[in-house]
């Protein structure tokens, strides 16, 4: 048994989380985290409305009778969706964890606590998980630079990032960005973290809703293939390294816009990749940790996996070296 003070807040076997992943967070990969014994979460803007999230939400429970949350991703935008509605949708669900991400969560962290739903903010920094911390979230989720997504600004990896967060954190903390296996798993802990969240590593998975041809990509790929898109906008995004990846780069070095990049970056686009395989039609995510990532188990031949190479670690090799 693998087992941390985040496992007794959240509700969950394992300290191994699934958190956001734009497209692929839907209710069979989420489901086979949990029965698993981990905590998975929705993506709220996958769905197109609140009321789809809930018939999203009740599918997920058709597949599980363990704990699940929903990712909800607060982002500037001329347009916003409707993020309160998505919130009531979560309360209303009876959805035991919501993971925050993007802007600051204090507007909808009452409606969340009135509701009994535990927030897991996920951050960038050491100074915002602080700042989350005082406005009264249950847990944090540290994201080093290697991560898929948006890694900040900071571009703190996590082996310093992890540590000087645990610092200065004292609620449940899960370390993100460049975990794949046991290894990480261990190294999250000794690093003063209380587990794990992955996204790429869960991307290559039986259960991942992505074609099979975006699996043995991740597969195929080194940990020198992401781009950092979006770098002279202080809006950094790491993403898959393709021929568009690379013209968005090109093009905002030169001193273009966003609105020169577009319709590049649209994330139909990016939804086709995972539909029809062809890596090439848009951008798509992926983290460093792709270079780790050497095969496409299901969930919970990944979890035994890492459960047990985690205890024979810890209790063999890292043992052996205090002896």
């Amino acid at each position: 048994m693998v087992r941390t003070r985040f496992c007794d807040v959240f509700g969950v076997e394992y300290p191994i989380v699934q958190g956001g992943m734009q497209w692929v967070g839907r209710a069979e990969l989420v489901a086979a985290v949990a029965n698993a014994g981990g905590l998975g979460f929705l993506t709220a803007l996958t769905q197109p409305t609140p009321e789809d999230l809930a018939k999203e939400i009740a599918r997920c429970r058709e597949l599980t009778d363990k704990p699940f949350g929903v990712n909800l991703t607060i982002l500037p935008s001329i347009s916003p969706p409707p993020y309160a509605e998505y919130r009531d949708v979560i309360v209303e669900s009876g959805v035991p964890v919501v993971e925050t991400a993007g802007a600051n969560p204090v507007e909808h962290l009452p409606a969340f606590h009135r509701g009994g739903v535990k927030v897991l903010h996920k951050c960038t920094s050491v100074r915002h998980a602080v700042k989350a911390q005082e406005l009264g979230v249950d847990g944090i989720s540290i994201d080093g630079f290697e991560c898929a997504g948006h890694p900040g600004e900071d571009d703190i990896p996590g082996l310093v990032l992890i540590p000087a967060a645990a610092k200065e954190i004292s609620i449940p903390m899960i370390a993100s960005g460049g975990f794949a296996d046991a290894r990480g798993l261990v190294a999250a802990l000794a690093l003063g973290a209380d587990g794990i969240n992955m996204g790429t590593r869960f991307l290559a998975t039986v259960e991942a809703p992505v074609h099979d041809n975006v699996k043995r990509c991740l597969v195929e790929a080194s940990e020198r293939d992401t781009d950092l898109i979006f770098r002279p906008l202080r809006n950094t995004a790491r993403v898959a390294r393709n021929a568009v990846s690379r013209q968005v780069v090109s093009v905002l070095a030169a001193g273009g816009r966003f609105e020169d990049v577009r319709e590049l970056v649209a994330g139909a686009r990016g939804r086709k990749v995972y539909e029809t395989g062809d890596p090439e039609l848009g951008i798509w995510t992926a983290g460093m940790v792709q270079g780790l990532v050497h095969d496409i188990p299901t969930v919970a031949e990944l979890f035994d996996r890492i459960v047990t190479e985690a205890r024979a670690l810890i209790n063999g090799r890292l043992a052996g070296v205090v002896a």
